[in-house]
C-alpha cells in the first residue's frame, strides 16, 4: 500500500460518503450475507476511529508491563488476564482500566505500548487509526510531558514506516478526574511547544453518570479554536440528552458510542441530516452492560434512520475482541454481504479526519480488494 500523506493537520469539512442503508443489505435479513464473512473481513483494508491507547494493550504487552512493575495488582500471566478482564458493570470496567493505566509509568512504556498497538492493527489490515490517548493519566503519574509526546510520536513514525499503518491522536479528558484534568489536557493539546504533529482531535471519556457534558464546554472551545476536531463520548451509559449536550455544548463532529441515540427519533434525524457519525462498538457495549445482548444492539435502528455508522473495537483485548470480529458482528446484525461490509468500511474512511487524498487512497483500495474478491 502506498504510504499516506503526512501533511499538516487541518480541520476538515463534514464527512461525505455512502449513506445507510448499505448496498448488499436486504431489509436487515441474512439472505445476502457472505458465505465466509470472516475471510473477506480479514483481508479488507480498514480505518478505525474509536480505539483507546491503553485499552488496546494485548495480554502479552500487559503482562510484560505488569512484570516491569511488580507492585501492580494486574496479573503477569496472560491467561489470567481473561478473568481479570471480565467486568460486572461499567464502574468495574473503569476500575480495571485504570489499573492497567497505572502500568504505563515511563516514556519507554509509552513507546512500547504505542508501537505494539500499531503492530496489532496492521495484522488486521488497519490502514489508518485515530487512537484515543489520555495524556493526563501519564503526566500525573510523573512521566515528563515532553518525553511523553516524543514517545508517542517516535512510535507513530516507526509504525508508519514498518507497518504502513498511519496513526493519528485524539487527546481525551478523563471525565472522572474533573475539570483539573480538562485544563491539563487542553493545555497539552494546544501548547505549540508540546502539541504532537499527529494530534487531530479532542475528546471526553470515562463515566458519564454524574459527569455532565456542558461543564467541559470552555475546554472544547479552546481545542476547537486551536484547530482540533470535537469527538466526545456520549450516550454510552446515559440517555440521549447526553448526546444532545455533546452536540450543542461541545460541538461534536462525531459521537463516541451514542448508544442511547436510538431512544430519540429527533436525535437520529439530526445525526442523519448533519452526517454526524456514530462510533459504534458493539462488543464493548455488551461487556460494559450498556446493552444487554448483541441482538438488542441499536445499530439496526441507526442504519434504518440513515445515520452514518462506523464500526470500532474500543478496548479490544479487554473485551476479548478485535476490529475484524466487530465487523463480523455488524455484518450479521445488519445482514450485509461483501459489498455492504465494504461500504461499512468506507464509512469509517469518510468520517475520519484524514486528508482527502489519503481517504481516496484507502477507499480505492477497499474497492479494488472487493472487486478482486468477487471476481468470478
Amino acid at each position: 500500500m502506498a504510504v499516506l500523506t503526512d501533511q499538516p493537520i487541518t480541520r476538515a469539512a463534514r464527512p461525505r460518503g455512502p449513506a445507510a442503508p448499505f448496498p448488499g443489505r436486504d431489509t436487515l435479513t441474512d439472505q445476502h450475507a457472505p458465505r465466509d464473512p470472516h475471510a473477506f473481513i480479514a483481508g479488507l483494508p480498514k480505518a478505525e476511529l474509536h480505539v483507546h491507547h491503553v485499552g488496546s494493550a494485548s495480554p502479552r504487552i500487559v503482562s510484560e508491563l505488569a512484570a516491569r512493575h511488580p507492585d501492580s495488582k494486574v496479573p503477569t500471566d496472560p491467561e489470567a488476564l481473561t478473568d481479570y478482564f471480565t467486568f460486572t458493570d461499567f464502574a468495574h470496567f473503569i476500575q480495571v482500566y485504570l489499573s492497567v493505566v497505572d502500568l504505563i509509568r515511563t516514556p519507554e512504556d509509552v513507546r512500547l505500548l504505542t508501537y505494539e498497538v500499531a503492530r496489532d492493527m496492521s495484522r488486521q489490515q488497519v490502514r489508518y487509526a485515530e487512537l484515543t490517548i489520555t495524556p493526563f493519566s501519564s503526566t500525573r503519574r510523573g512521566i515528563d510531558e515532553r518525553a511523553f509526546m516524543d514517545a508517542i510520536e517516535d512510535a507513530r513514525k516507526a509504525a508508519e514506516a514498518d507497518f504502513q499503518t498511519v496513526l493519528r491522536w485524539c487527546f481525551d479528558i478523563p471525565g472522572e478526574a474533573g475539570l483539573l484534568s480538562a485544563e491539563e489536557t487542553v493545555r497539552l493539546a494546544t501548547d505549540d511547544r508540546l502539541r504532537p504533529e499527529g494530534l487531530v482531535s479532542f475528546g471526553l471519556g470515562g463515566p458519564e453518570t454524574g459527569v455532565p457534558r456542558p461543564q467541559f464546554k470552555p475546554y472544547f472551545d479552546r481545542a476547537i479554536a486551536a484547530g482540533l476536531h470535537s469527538v466526545p463520548h456520549a450516550g454510552e451509559t446515559t440517555g440521549p440528552e447526553t448526546v444532545w449536550d455533546a452536540l450543542t455544548e461541545l460541538r461534536a463532529e462525531r459521537i463516541g458510542h451514542g448508544t442511547s441515540s436510538a431512544q430519540d427519533p429527533k436525535l437520529l434525524a439530526h445525526l442523519a441530516e448533519h452526517r454526524i457519525a456514530l462510533e459504534v462498538c458493539p462488543t464493548s457495549n455488551i461487556a460494559t452492560r450498556a446493552v444487554r445482548t448483541l441482538d438488542e444492539h441499536p445499530i439496526r435502528e441507526f442504519v434504518r434512520a440513515g445515520v452514518l455508522v462506523t464500526v470500532n473495537s474500543d478496548d479490544p483485548p479487554m473485551f476479548g475482541t478485535d476490529l475484524n470480529s466487530e465487523y463480523a458482528v455488524a455484518a450479521r446484525l445488519l445482514g450485509l454481504d461483501e459489498r455492504g461490509i465494504a461500504e461499512l468500511a468506507k464509512n469509517a474512511v469518510h468520517a475520519s479526519f484524514l486528508d482527502e487524498a489519503g481517504k481516496a487512497r484507502i477507499a480505492d483500495e477497499i474497492d479494488a480488494y472487493t472487486a478482486r474478491w468477487l471476481a468470478p
